[in-house]
């Protein structure tokens, strides 16, 4: 008996494939499916079974002699436990975690489940697999997870069978090899995420000869991602972060968090730990965190040595007057004073005195250089602020120019990787290590990450905290990591958003619509479905012929998704509709109920104004959902429904972009927040904070605040999905 497997070309369930070879069952494929469709199992009867989960029970069962499904029932049982436990690899910053618990677990075992590979197993290897690049890097490392990636490589050591799934269904990555229905053209570049190791989508990963370090040797690449804690990790920190991430693995070198805290006015402790909790977020290990402070007392040693070298000056011209004499390449009067003098300035600055705030330290550079960076830098500044780590031991403090260059160098970066706005800058910094006598390193650019309608610097975020504008750094309309995890964004999507630009160096406007259209595949196929009415002017529908006694069903979550749990949905004669939906219903026209089935419309009521005020209808449960027009979501009249909350947000400016010389005060949006109060069905106390829902016929919403008691709502935020760039003009 020959099996056919259905699936989509889109959307191979690679475990399924696996398995099947592995038994050896016999099966043909058929791959025209829709992208969102199901993969199911055809037998020569016409019997269909659907779903990852049935079908790879299915083949353990059948294949008995080899134990895919355990050798007894206790086995199976645990292999079940598995099967529930592994679509935490989906969740975004709970892969890190789903890996970690396999790490250990592997430590002491072989395979997941007993002394044989397992269906259990042969889901793992599947899920890791489609991962794609992610996955890769961390396989490749080999240095955080070596007992799941000892245990993937023996997996696919031993049956050849899984790289020929791979080969066939999913190209190898990065070698240009057509995908099965794809030509080499069409796919080549590309990556596969899975998802819950059953749903999968295409994602660019970046061109190899895009990412190649310069003179970069395995084993001996060291990277930094270096914030200055003046605020939170934001979408433009998060590429240079995991680009680093990327190199470090890449190159299996190490990867230093260094915190730029040169500027006591702007930092905390607040950022610090925020910033650290956003790079956890992020997925992203280090192998340890400094700090620019550490180095104070070696930065202020080399500056005074650069005066002495006569490599440096201390200079008390006024900040604008100086300013605009290197913009015209004048030199500075202070510029000839002699070491003796700026040795003395020197101690004045040191000591915070009246006379040292007037001054700063300069590089003796090149005022007449085209490149301006080049025209001595101010090195060191007087700022009498406590710092947040040392408090006010220092009363000068270097400036980000003057200690980049001595940090990388000294703590032994091979590659400094900068924005592409740095790039003037390069030689600066060139210089500076050249002067200091210092080992040379490496700047590789790659271009900042700018987002329509997004303001991403700090200070001008830092403004709309202080104003209250938004409700904090975390605020879902923020484009910082906790802002866009707030609104629902999965991590992989950004991952995956940020890896398909690559370490380009086009400097490029990103669409948001994009990166929520990414989002927006990993979170359909697996959120759960729910119902809610709009509380303001909802309408009852009476169904003369309806249940006299409201009864219940369990009905699944999400009918494409059997992990998503089960709900219980309530049936009376009297429902609640939305009053859009009531507007367009005609007199005598039949419409379908979701999950319940087909109704005719006989009486409408309206008010003096012509709002409609009531429905009466008749069930016509055989009838066709084909043959209606209108699809309606409804809720049952009963004490259970809960208060909801639905918020949506907008762009906080509406230009496109600000240029540098433009005011974004000018460009503020004046409405950023929209908010409606609905019911929902009574499944919904059980929401999680930070779970993610679909409203039926609504759209995504992640769950803010959970149900607390029946007199406060649970608030739920609006994901955007990738169709409209705002939601409230």
């Amino acid at each position: 008996m020959e099996i056919k497997l259905l699936f989509s070309a889109d959307n191979p369930p690679l475990s399924i494939l696996a398995a099947a070879k592995i038994s050896g069952i016999s099966y043909s494929v058929d791959s025209s499916l829709p992208s969102a469709s199901v993969p199911h199992f055809l037998f020569p009867n016409g019997v269909k079974l659907h779903g990852v989960f049935v079908l790879l029970r299915y083949i353990g069962r059948v294949a008995s002699n080899l134990n895919l499904y355990g050798k007894d029932p206790y086995q199976a049982g645990q292999i079940d436990e598995w099967l529930d436990y592994l679509p935490i690899l989906d969740r975004g910053s709970e892969f890190e975690t789903g890996c970690s618990y396999l790490d250990t677990y592997l430590l002491t075992n072989s395979f997941l489940v007993g002394y044989d590979v397992s269906i259990a197993d042969i889901l793992l290897w599947a899920s890791l697999a489609g991962i794609g690049l992610r996955w890769e890097s961390l396989r490749k490392s080999n240095k955080k997870y070596q007992n799941l990636v000892r245990w993937y490589n023996s997996l696919i050591s031993e049956f050849s069978v899984l790289s020929e799934v791979v080969q066939t269904y999913i190209g190898k990555k990065s070698s240009g090899k057509p995908v099965s229905g794809k030509s080499k053209g069409q796919e080549s570049q590309n990556v596969t995420k899975t998802t819950g190791g059953d749903i999968n989508e295409k994602v660019k990963a970046p061109s190899r000869s895009e990412i190649d370090l310069p003179d970069a040797e395995v084993g001996k690449v060291c990277v930094r991602f270096a914030p200055e804690p003046s605020g939170y990790l934001h979408i433009g920190h998060s590429k240079a972060a995991l680009l680093n991430k990327y190199f470090a693995e890449r190159y299996k070198g190490r990867l230093i968090v260094r915190f730029d805290d040169t500027n006591p006015a702007k930092e905390s402790n607040e950022f610090v730990e925020n910033l650290l909790k956003d790079i956890e977020t992020l997925g992203i290990v280090y192998d340890t965190v400094t700090y620019t402070s550490d180095y104070f007392p070696q930065l202020m040693e080399m500056a005074e040595n650069l005066i002495r070298q006569g490599k440096a000056y201390v200079d008390d011209t006024p900040r604008e007057q100086m300013q605009k004499e290197r913009m015209d390449g004048i030199e500075s009067k202070c510029r000839s004073n002699s070491v003796n003098t700026n040795l003395e300035l020197w101690k004045e600055m040191i000591a915070g005195s009246e006379r040292g705030l007037m001054c700063c330290v300069r590089g003796k550079l090149d005022m007449q250089d085209p490149n301006k960076s080049l025209r001595d830098p101010v090195y060191y500044r007087c700022n009498p602020m406590p710092h947040h780590r040392i408090g006010s031991k220092y009363k000068v403090y270097p400036t980000y120019d003057f200690a980049c260059p001595f940090v990388d160098s000294i703590e032994g970066i091979s590659h400094a990787l900068r924005s592409s706005e740095y790039h003037d800058r390069n030689a600066q910094y060139h210089r500076i290590q050249q002067d200091m006598g210092l080992r040379k390193v490496h700047i590789y650019e790659f271009s900042r990450l700018n987002m329509v309608y997004t303001l991403l610097s700090k200070r001008k975020l830092l403004w709309f905290v202080q104003n209250g504008k938004v409700d904090g750094w975390d605020d879902p309309r923020f484009p910082t990591v906790q802002g866009i995890v707030r609104r629902g964004l999965k991590i992989e999507a950004l991952i995956q958003f940020i890896l398909e630009q690559g370490a380009s160096k086009n400097l490029n406007l990103m669409e948001w619509d994009k990166l929520w259209t990414i989002n927006k595949k990993i979170i359909d196929p697996v959120c759960p479905r729910h119902t809610a009415v709009v509380e303001e002017r909802r309408v009852l529908v009476t169904l003369i012929d309806g249940p006299e006694q409201p009864f219940c069903r369990i009905i699944p979550r999400h009918k494409k998704y059997e992990p998503a749990g089960e709900k219980c949905t309530t049936y009376t004669k009297n429902i609640w509709i939305d009053n859009a939906d009531a507007e367009v219903i005609s007199a005598n026209e039949e419409v379908t109920l979701m999950d319940w089935g087909n109704a005719i419309i006989k009486e409408i009521k309206k008010d003096e104004a012509g709002n409609v005020t009531q429905l009466t209808g008749v069930l016509n449960l055989e009838g066709s959902v084909k043959t209606t027009k209108l699809k309606l979501t409804w809720l049952p009249e009963t004490d259970e429904l809960v208060k909801l909350q639905l918020l949506e947000f907008d762009y906080l400016i509406s230009k496109k972009k600000v240029e540098e010389d433009e005011d974004f005060l000018d460009v503020l949006n004046p409405v950023t927040k929209k908010e409606t109060l609905a019911v929902g069905d009574a499944n919904m106390r059980n929401l999680k904070h930070g779970e993610i829902i679909q409203l039926e016929r609504k759209g995504y919403f992640r769950c803010d605040v959970p149900f607390v008691r029946r007199s406060k709502p649970i608030v739920l935020f609006a994901i955007p999905d990738g169709r409209q760039q705002s939601v409230l003009r």
